[in-house]
Parts: structure tokens; C-alpha cells; sequence
């Protein structure tokens, strides 16, 4: 795949190590929205069951296409990185009922017949894609009825819409750099519902306790049919 993106991802994926063999509570598939561990919402929000079907959009190496699989959920992962899906296979090679595709969301969105229970991202290709292109993309793809959920860092206060994100690619060469979207819950909750989405609901989640104090934005809506 010739797109630059999918050359940046492969090289944030080479700094990112494999999902632990276990989570706290000893469980070998979790769901984890935050950039935190054992922290955060888990899979219900997404109300799915079993035989439904999930699309992860920016799945990197597949943590929680997984989860949902072993759930009986029809789990659909994509993502621009060659190296993510490979990390991902080789973490989870005997989970049945999860399928791994390297796509462009937008491309899939359009070109895929698959109407889900729900379409979710965290720290994906939400945060990367123009939401006026994703949002009805999305909506085209989900019964309704149908979730859709994403997470991301939240926007830096005075620097909202696109921006920039430079990743580096070593001393001999420029940074890759991506596009993200960056706004605050209630411009996400506006924009949800002016594309038909019901039920929305947009915030920051607060981080755990301890020094760190970024918390992650978490939004979430409902095909309106």
C-alpha cells in the first residue's frame, strides 16, 4: 500500500510492545478505551451480543477486535499498518471470528456491503479522518439502532480541528506526519447529532489516580435510522 500514512503507522508500531499476557483481573482479552490500563468503560458500551457484528476502525494490534471475538461477536478490524496487523496475528492467532483487513477507513466504509451492531476506534482512525467524511460514512454502515463509540486524547485547549501529529522516523530523516481532528465534547456532541446521530453523548474521561492528568475524550452515539 502506497498511501505515506500507512508508512507512519509502521513505524509508531515499532515503539509500541505487545498487549500484556494478562490484565489485572487475569483475563487474556480485555476491551480498554483509555491510554491507561485496567481503566475506563469496557465493551458494554458498545450493546452488543452475541452473533452481532463489530467494526474496529484503526485496530493496530487487535486487543480489542480480539475481546470482542471471544464475546461471539463478528469482529472486523482494519488498519493502515502492515506491521499492526502482523503484531496483531501473531498475538492472537487462535481467535476465531475476528478478521483482520489493511484498509483506509474511508476506502472500506465505502467499498464494504457489511451493515454492523456497532463501529467503534480508539485512538484510531476517528481521530484521523475528517469527522465531515467519516460521520455519514459510518452512519451508512450501521443498522439502525447500531453504536458508534470512539476515543482519543483530548484537544489541547485554543487548537481545535485538523492539526498535525509528527512521528519520527530517525536522525537522517523527516518526521512521517498525519492529520488529526481535534475538538472539544461539545463541538463532537454537535457534530454528532447534525449527521443523525441520537442518543450522544461526549466527555472527558478523568485518568486514574496518580501523576498523570491527561484523561481521554470518549464519545458516543446512536444511528438515528
Amino acid at each position: 500500500m502506497s498511501d505515506a500514512r500507512s508508512t507512519a503507522w509502521d513505524i509508531y508500531s515499532q515503539s509500541k510492545p505487545q498487549r500484556r499476557k494478562t490484565n489485572a483481573r487475569g483475563e487474556v482479552t480485555w476491551f480498554n478505551w483509555t491510554q491507561y490500563p485496567d481503566h475506563g468503560p469496557g465493551a458494554d458500551v458498545l450493546n452488543l451480543h452475541l452473533g452481532d457484528s463489530a467494526l474496529d476502525l484503526g485496530c493496530g494490534a487487535g486487543g480489542n477486535a480480539a475481546h470482542l471475538a471471544t464475546l461471539g461477536v463478528r469482529s472486523m478490524g482494519i488498519d493502515l499498518s502492515a506491521k499492526q496487523l502482523a503484531k496483531a496475528r501473531e498475538r492472537w492467532p487462535d481467535v476465531d471470528d475476528m478478521e483482520l483487513h489493511q484498509a483506509d477507513a474511508l476506502t472500506y466504509l465505502k467499498d464494504t456491503s457489511t451493515i454492523f451492531d456497532a463501529v467503534y476506534s480508539v485512538f484510531g482512525a476517528a481521530w484521523f479522518t475528517d469527522p465531515g467524511q467519516l460521520l455519514p460514512s459510518v452512519r451508512t454502515r450501521l443498522k439502525p439502532g447500531g453504536v458508534f463509540a470512539f476515543s482519543q486524547r483530548p484537544a489541547v485547549e485554543g487548537c481545535y480541528g485538523c492539526q498535525a501529529s509528527y512521528i519520527p522516523r530517525g536522525p537522517d530523516e523527516d518526521p512521517a506526519i498525519v492529520k488529526r481532528w481535534d475538538y472539544d465534547p461539545g463541538v463532537w456532541e454537535r457534530t454528532l447529532k447534525e449527521h443523525g446521530f441520537v442518543d450522544v453523548s461526549a466527555s472527558i474521561l478523568t485518568p486514574p489516580s496518580g501523576s498523570r492528568r491527561t484523561g481521554t475524550l470518549f464519545v458516543r452515539g446512536v444511528q438515528g435510522g
